[in-house]
């Protein structure tokens, strides 16, 4: 399978005889025995937060999610976080991939770090990376979209999440958060946003439920079947999952959702295939995200949630821009979210100002 894996960069090796090592000790019972020797490992280059990496033995395919290196935000890249969200979905909603093993022992790589199976298929990138005609992407688009109303379906306590969630002012908590997020990421070449950021706190709504949301919800931390590509196989990447406001869930999906008539560095942003002939615009999925959950917003409602979500992106970017600007990461890829910053502050001020 021709899955993007690439040769680890230096900056992000890790010692693999350690790992396989630990693993042979710590593994789930069923894995143990199909790990004998070091594994080859390849790198995902897709990503800017948690680093990914694929451990290949000749009698099983693993696949490790560790921190970057570098000064990280209170609460962010918890590994053991991550593991036990997916390990409790995989009874009530089984597009997660099988938990295999946590470490929490920093001596052994350097940081924290935990296992899962490989879940076979595609992952839709820049390109969709199936073939379908645009009837079949319409299809498709409206399986992924479902896959969101189902996660916002999902019994709290019959998944053991609920503590995940702090109470009624999610809403509120996203505001505060994000805004002290983007002062302790602060660049010498970043604008001011008090403006973006005073109209965020000042229109803020109520939460309008409270459920299990994903918060990255994007075509590419999906993987879509190989015995059918319209429907989705599992979902990835649950690094910032919690109990909040469905509505919060959808506008930052969306915020990354780039459709065909957006302007030129919007459309070079994009990654995922949410251009391709067939795939629905903000404006459908929004409409189609309310009729199938019954939460009513009008358009006017819905300026606050899409204004958040390229907020909460922009921050995003500049927290990865911040890494990158104080050398703390080499990589040459995240040389463009500086541009993106103030790219996101642009759209930002467009949909206040609507």
């Amino acid at each position: 399978m021709n899955d993007g894996a690439t040769r680890v960069r230096d900056e992000d090796s890790f010692d693999v005889p350690a790992v396989a090592e630990w693993l042979r000790g710590h593994a789930a019972e069923a894995w143990r025995g199909r790990l004998d020797g070091t594994p080859g490992v390849r790198q995902f280059p897709g990503g800017a937060s948690n680093l990914t990496y694929r451990l290949h033995w000749p009698g099983a395919t693993l696949i490790l999610r560790r921190p970057p290196a570098g000064v990280k935000a209170r609460g962010a890249h918890d590994m053991g976080r991550e593991h036990r969200i997916q390990a409790a979905l995989g009874p009530v909603f089984p597009l997660v991939p099988e938990m295999v093993a946590h470490c929490d022992d920093e001596s052994v790589i350097g940081s924290p770090f935990y296992v899962m199976t490989q879940v076979e298929g595609t992952i839709p990138r820049r390109e969709l990376g199936v073939e379908l005609d645009r009837a079949g992407t319409s299809t498709l688009c409206g399986n992924f979209w479902d896959v969101l109303v189902q996660l916002h379906s999902v019994d709290l306590d019959a998944a053991g999440l609920r503590d995940l969630g702090k109470g009624e002012g999610y809403v509120a908590r996203q505001v505060s958060g994000w805004t002290t997020r983007l002062d302790n990421a602060r660049t010498d070449d970043m604008g001011d946003w008090s403006d973006i950021t005073g109209w965020l706190d000042a229109e803020q709504p109520a939460d309008v439920a409270s459920c299990l949301i994903h918060n990255d919800f994007r075509l590419d931390n999906a993987v879509l079947s190989p015995a059918d590509p319209l429907r989705v196989a599992a979902v990835l990447d649950w690094e910032m999952a919690t109990v909040g406001d469905p509505l919060m869930d959808l506008g930052g999906a969306l915020s990354y959702w780039v459709q065909a008539d957006d302007d030129e560095f919007f459309l070079q942003f994009r990654r995922q295939p949410s251009t391709a002939p067939g795939m629905w615009t903000r404006a459908q999925v929004v409409d189609y995200y309310a009729e199938r959950t019954g939460l009513s917003v009008t358009p006017d409602q819905w300026r606050f949630y899409e204004a958040f979500g390229l907020f909460r992106l922009a921050v995003i970017a500049q927290q990865i821009w911040y890494r990158y600007h104080h050398r703390q990461t080499t990589n040459e890829a995240y040389a463009v979210f500086g541009p993106a910053v103030g790219h996101l502050e642009q759209r930002c001020r467009e949909v206040v100002g609507r």
